[in-house]
């Protein structure tokens, strides 16, 4: 069974901070759709300026807050300032039914040589929400809405550095009249990229004669988390429609689909399940029409009922939770074991040692048992090329049977062979997106490509160095300035990552010294130590030394539980994208 890198057992995480993700076998999305309908052409509908965002201004917030300096400290202070539009467009939804989306435009501005003229451009794909009402392009007139961390992050590390962006929000999302979200869905998010392009392109500001004068023709393709998948995506049906791509940088996204999904149901569980889950079924339900029979037969009882319209939402995801819609962590079911602990029915792992174990619950889980039972039947009569176990030819199953896994079959991105040169970065130790069966793999995939000599020109970047395994970074095909160059981008991202990566645990060590709860434990735990050695005929020294022992352990073990659950529930959304988005920047301007 795939084993995801080191994470502690138990974990008591709020998911409302994650930025999730998912990701056609052999690079291919062929399945008949519900519905059918054609691909219409693209048509900007509209777009209305928003406030501007000037360099001075928006330095001075990002320093304000300490998410503010960490970006600041690697995307480098603003030289341009953004002007920002929203777009709507017309595109399609996962049957192919004709609808709408929207998203930002940024269009660097300003007196610096890198804010005028010509300028690149980058197509950039957003991670996993649940918020119905998620819009890239609020970021001088919201601030609270869901999209403000990753516009800020977007803004500061390529618009505010000379870059027009173009990031569409999704359809299913903000002013899109699709009801559901295409999550994952290789053939209409590669689309979709490819019609908010036009539209963007379409929304340029013009000049005197009509003409538009700030696209150099340069295009750059980038994405985090489920838009990591949306950009590799993008990248192969770009490649496939003959669009030109300068290069291109998917970010912690989950390529490689069926295999993730593989080490999922094998009882793998990340950080953020629940929520991407019916996200999932419902996209491919919309699509193929045949995930479920009724929902029922997929989901448990206690979540079934609505659970298909439910995502994207406007309520919180801690409503979701504290409301019962959806369970926060536990995706399967775990039963009495044996000797007295919980177990997983199926595999029959002792969850008490397992560092999945906060997947699994005994009665408050979301996936029915039967439903898990009938995909690891499928996964063991026709096995994924990677997952159980790493074969000679790593690509997803050829016959998959179960309809999940066939979804997942079809939508996976192993297979394709960038012709641009590509940058993959994320963290070895990611619990959302696991980074051994979709980065390293897919680049294992692309580096035999390469040995076999194809022209194939791609980089590796693991940004985390403090696991036992660190992965670091590799590459096959670029030129030696561009090696040369990104490795020390790649040390660079790596210090910094493992600087952050410190101050979280040691904020959260900290803290819970003074943890009332933690502080009252301890003095408990020392108490009942004093008072035994007393009881047991031990002096009053000895005495104290026990109390002071039990005491410190209590303070010990709770320390580490705190720091291992603050750097789980930030490290996808939070410690991660800053370093992968700037060596992407980094990556990009070798072009």
């Amino acid at each position: 069974m795939f084993q995801k890198t080191t994470m502690a057992a138990a974990i008591t995480i709020a998911t409302s901070v994650l930025l999730v993700a998912c990701g056609d076998s052999n690079g291919n999305n062929n399945g008949a759709v519900v519905g059918g309908g054609t691909t219409p052409t693209t048509t900007l509908l509209g777009s209305e300026q928003k406030p501007a965002l000037s360099a001075a201004n928006f330095n001075a917030s990002l320093g304000a807050s300490a998410s503010g300096k960490l970006i600041l400290s690697v995307a480098g202070q603003p030289k341009c300032d953004v002007s920002i539009s929203h777009i709507e467009y017309s595109t399609i939804g996962g049957a192919g039914e004709a609808t709408t989306a929207s998203g930002a435009l940024m269009v660097p501005t300003g007196s610096d040589p890198s804010c005028t003229g010509k300028r690149p451009v980058v197509l950039y794909a957003h991670g996993t929400t649940t918020s119905k009402g998620f819009n890239m392009a609020a970021l001088t007139t919201d601030p609270t809405n869901a999209a403000a961390g990753e516009s800020t992050l977007v803004a500061a590390t390529f618009a505010a550095q000379g870059y027009i962006v173009v990031a569409p929000n999704y359809a299913g999302y903000d002013t899109s009249t699709l009801a559901y979200h295409p999550y994952v869905n290789y053939k209409q998010q590669s689309q979709e990229m490819i019609d908010a392009l036009k539209a963007g392109r379409a929304a340029l500001p013009k000049d005197a004669a009509g003409t538009t004068t700030t696209d150099s023709g340069k295009l750059f393709v980038t994405g985090y988390s489920e838009g990591g998948y949306v950009a590799m995506a993008a990248l192969k049906a770009m490649d496939a429609a003959h669009i030109p791509v300068t290069a291109g940088a998917p970010m912690s996204g989950p390529y490689s689909l069926e295999a993730y999904g593989d080490a999922i149901f094998y009882g793998n569980t990340p950080i953020g399940g629940t929520v991407f889950a019916p996200l999932l079924t419902t996209s491919y339900q919309k699509a193929y029409g045949n995930i479920y029979n009724i929902t029922s037969d997929a989901y448990t009882s206690a979540y079934a009922a609505n659970i298909d319209t439910l995502l994207p939402t406007t309520l919180s995801q801690n409503v979701l939770f504290t409301t019962g819609k959806l369970p926060q962590l536990a995706l399967f079911q775990s039963v009495a074991g044996s000797s007295g602990g919980q177990v997983d029915p199926i595999t029959g792992a002792d969850l008490s040692t397992s560092q999945f174990s906060f997947g699994f619950d005994p009665s408050s889980y979301l996936i029915n048992t039967s439903y898990r039972a009938a995909y690891l039947k499928d996964a063991a009569a026709n096995p994924d090329g990677a997952v159980p176990a790493l074969t000679a030819s790593p690509l997803p199953a050829t016959a998959p049977q179960h309809p999940l896994r066939k979804a997942f079959a079809l939508n996976d991105l192993r297979g394709y062979v960038p012709s641009m040169p590509v940058l993959m970065c994320g963290g070895n130790q990611d619990p959302t997106v696991f980074f051994a069966p979709n980065a390293q793999l897919m680049a294992g995939i692309l580096g035999n490509i390469a040995g076999a000599g194809a022209p194939v020109a791609f980089a590796l970047l693991d940004v985390d160095t403090t696991s036992k395994a660190p992965v670091g970074f590799s590459s096959a095909g670029l030129n030696t300035s561009v090696t040369t160059n990104m490795k020390a981008v790649a040390q660079q991202a790596q210090t910094g990552f493992g600087t952050i990566l410190g101050a979280t645990k040691d904020a959260a060590i900290e803290a819970a010294k003074v943890d009332p709860k933690v502080v009252a434990a301890a003095n408990a735990a020392g108490q009942a130590a004093y008072v035994k050695v007393l009881t047991a005929g031990g002096s009053q020294a000895d005495a104290a030394a026990a109390a002071k022992a039990a005491g410190t352990a209590v303070v010990t073990a709770a320390a580490t539980s705190a720091a291992t659950a603050a750097v789980a529930s930030s490290y996808h959304g939070s410690l991660v994208p800053p370093f992968c988005t700037s060596a992407a920047r980094a990556f990009f301007q070798q072009y």
